[in-house]
């Protein structure tokens, strides 16, 4: 399902990680995808509250928590330029979507980098 928002096609997620050499591309296109997942899921689900948004971004945080692993095996980590960017990409999607009283932690809460 293409995503509708032009928001989210608009926007160039973890762009400040690809622009810096320790984060490899190859993984960061996976986190990209687990992002962009999360749209589609939210248009096709379209979650009518906060606790059913939470649902969809603690799956796509747990997605981020197995894709930790690449990230260490490629030499880098999900540190906290990541975790800030990650985390504010969640937001980005959950105000995209509407939700502009989510809160950036909850949205992320599952994580465990």
């Amino acid at each position: 399902m293409p995503i509708t928002n032009q928001q989210v096609t608009d926007h160039a997620f973890l762009q400040p990680l690809y622009a810096d050499a320790y984060f490899p591309d190859h993984v960061l296109d996976k986190g990209r995808a687990i992002l962009l997942n999360l749209c589609e899921r939210i248009e096709a689900e379209k979650p009518a509250d906060l606790p059913a948004l939470y649902v969809l971004t603690e799956a796509a945080t747990e997605q981020f928590n197995v894709l930790e692993a690449e990230f260490v095996a490629a030499g880098s980590e999900i540190e906290t330029v990541a975790r800030e960017e990650i985390g504010e990409d969640f937001w980005f999607v959950a105000t995209a979507y509407g939700f502009s009283d989510a809160d950036v932690e909850e949205l992320i809460a599952a994580r465990d980098w």
